[in-house]
């Protein structure tokens, strides 16, 4: 490279490629632009086709507007465009494209094609491109619309090329930009073909939710939520997932604001802050669309457009979480459902008091119970922020049977002492003596109590159950009474592909259908009954999280065995006496039974003599 510090501007063909890097990030990003600028053309039907990843081709073709000679060798110069006039009109923007690099900048970098007439045209106009130098200007016969052919993308620029990824991790990039545009627009009829086959076919005039089944399936919208809410002039309608239904990653949360696929910050916040209370802070599938008048929203402040700014974005948070906590209203989720707190005096397993909240609590006390106060914490509040729970029943005393009749306890302070083998044991005895909110036992051992977190307890013995068989037999498969077809995201389907062989190898028994659909034939025997579409979304969405090693074929298969277990244990609770004690016993055999396969603690334990300590007890 010559630098002789000397100023000059740059010649066209560069800058034009400079450009490109901004906005032709790979295929997918070609598949964006072109079919956004059909959407702003008024097309009714858009038909994608790609070849070989969209290396080799990818042809939007729309029956929109169309434009007349004049316009067509307009369209492939910089920042030549029809949709701004002066700076006032990039303050309310309301179309897709507006800057009038896409056309030039994918120019640029490919072997371009341009076919387009409008209908006040006899004849279409062809414009033949190569490296974004004009090669032809053709006449020809084509009906009103647009055809844009790229060819042999990044030919020129083969830096950018070797970056590109596999056919098939393209063509899961252009599906995701392609159902994003789908999703935005259900009244466009869309078709996309993958090298000669047709993966999606969308008829137009569709609602929302007609669009959302035929890109996901029936069972994917049952778990959805319909959200409608009106705020301050913004408007949020779409769906929400059910906290704990399945889909927990990013991919699967689809926003559009003004019906643009883009995000902010804001927003992200008000999604996390309206699921957090129910799900433990996940994120459930979701299919947002937040409307608004244009002036109240930046849509320039990405190179690629995918973010957005908020002149008012207090208003836009509070409008998202209250409508997300509507549709969300009387739903909880599996991670923080109020659970029971079981309170049982040795040997009484009928008739034993059951707290559902404070005001539970109040009921005991009004049929005779005699209470005095206490101290203690409260969810949510910190250490020094205590609560008077005025009404505890004091167990000293006695108490008298409540008037509405509460469920026994499921595990006994008289429940015999577990056994367990010295070696590597964490405990040499140790016994089942309560349940704390349907998701901890209590435990007494040798040497302090123990308080074991039930879920993580389980995922620790699936994990450890599903690596021992794969290591000393062949695990044992339960074959399903009638297999199930599955439908992923794209990218989800995309990384499943590349793990069939270790799912296969832990008992599953999947088959790759093609267009992201997949038949679950047999699941390892140890899950019992699992929606198998929420296992493989899991399965796929911890790929996402925790990078790649290629050819580690027991790294996937420990991969897998995480999701598994993760997905396997979600409902582990409200155990009988003989559960807790099978479940304490098989955790203490673990070779690593203090902490699950994510990493969280399985247990905590408080020495007699730390107890002691706190009490201001001395020997």
């Amino acid at each position: 490279m010559q630098k002789d510090g000397h100023i000059r501007v740059l010649p066209a063909q560069v800058a034009n490629k400079v450009a490109a890097g901004e906005v032709v990030e790979r295929p997918a990003s070609v598949v964006k632009e072109m079919v956004e600028n059909s959407l702003d053309a008024g097309a009714e039907r858009i038909e994608v086709t790609i070849t070989a990843g969209g290396r080799k081709l990818i042809a939007v073709r729309d029956n929109g507007g169309g434009m007349n000679r004049t316009d067509a060798l307009m369209c492939i110069e910089r920042q030549s465009t029809s949709k701004i006039r002066d700076v006032h009109d990039i303050e309310r923007i309301a179309t897709l494209g507006f800057r009038g690099e896409a056309i030039p900048s994918i120019a640029s970098v490919s072997r371009f094609t341009l076919k387009t007439r409008d209908s006040q045209s006899d004849a279409g106009t062809e414009l033949i491109l190569q490296g974004g130098t004009l090669q032809a200007v053709n006449d020809i016969g084509t009906p009103v619309g647009t055809v844009v052919e790229v060819r042999d993308l990044f030919y020129n620029v083969p830096a950018r090329r070797k970056f590109l990824r596999a056919y098939q991790t393209e063509q899961g990039h252009i599906k995701n930009a392609f159902v994003c545009n789908a999703l935005a627009h259900p009244e466009v009829g869309f078709t996309l073909s993958c090298d000669g086959r047709e993966s999606y076919t969308l008829p137009s005039g569709a609602l929302l939710c007609d669009r959302v089944r035929e890109l996901f399936g029936t069972e994917y919208v049952e778990k959805l939520k319909p959200v409608e809410s009106s705020m301050a002039g913004i408007r949020v309608y779409g769906y929400a997932g059910v906290p704990g239904s399945g889909a927990r990653e990013r991919e699967q949360q689809y926003v559009f604001v003004n019906r643009r696929p883009a995000t902010a910050a804001v927003i992200t916040y008000a999604v996390r802050q309206a699921y957090a209370i129910r799900d433990g802070g996940t994120r459930p599938a979701l299919i947002l669309f937040i409307e608004m008048e244009p002036g109240l929203v930046d849509v320039n402040v990405h190179p690629a457009k995918k973010e957005v700014r908020f002149k008012q974005s207090s208003s836009v948070r509070e409008a998202v979480i209250a409508a997300l906590s509507a549709a969300l209203k009387g739903v909880v989720g599996a991670e923080t459902q109020r659970k029971e707190l079981r309170i049982v005096k040795p040997g009484e397993l009928d008739g034993a008091v059951t707290l559902r909240s404070l005001d539970r609590a109040s009921a005991a006390a009004a049929s005779g119970v005699k209470t005095r106060r206490h101290d203690a914490w409260a969810p949510g509040l910190k250490r020094e922020e205590r609560v008077g729970l005025k009404h505890l029943p004091d167990y000293e005393q006695g108490f008298a049977s409540p008037a509405v009749p509460l469920p026994a306890a499921p595990v006994a302070v008289s429940a015999p002492l577990i056994e367990l083998p010295e070696d590597g044991a964490p405990w040499k005895w140790c016994r089942v003596i309560g349940e704390l909110q349907g998701c901890y036992l209590l435990l007494e051992t040798d040497s302090g109590c123990v308080t074991v977190d039930q879920r993580a307890a389980a995922e620790r013995i699936l994990y450890e159950r599903l690596l021992e068989h794969n290591e000393e037999s062949p695990p044992l498969s339960q074959k399903l009474l009638i297999p199930q077809t599955v439908r992923l995201a794209p990218a989800d389907a995309e990384r499943l592909r590349g793990n069939l062989e270790a799912l296969n190898s832990m008992g599953f028994r999947i088959a790759d259908f093609g267009d992201d659909h997949f038949m679950v034939e047999a699941l390892p025997a140890v899950l019992g009954e699992t929606d198998s579409r929420e296992l493989l979304v899991g399965i796929a969405a911890e790929i996402a999280t925790s990078g790649r090693r290629r050819g580690s074929v027991r790294w996937r298969e420990e991969l897998t065995a995480r999701t598994i277990a993760r997905t396997g244990a979600s409902g582990c609770f409200k155990y009988s006496v003989a559960e807790a004690e099978k479940l304490v016993r098989r955790l203490a055999e673990c070779r690593m039974p203090y902490t699950s396969p994510q990493g969280r603690p399985t247990m905590i334990f408080t020495a007699y003599t730390e107890l002691e300590r706190k009490f201001g007890k001395k020997r």
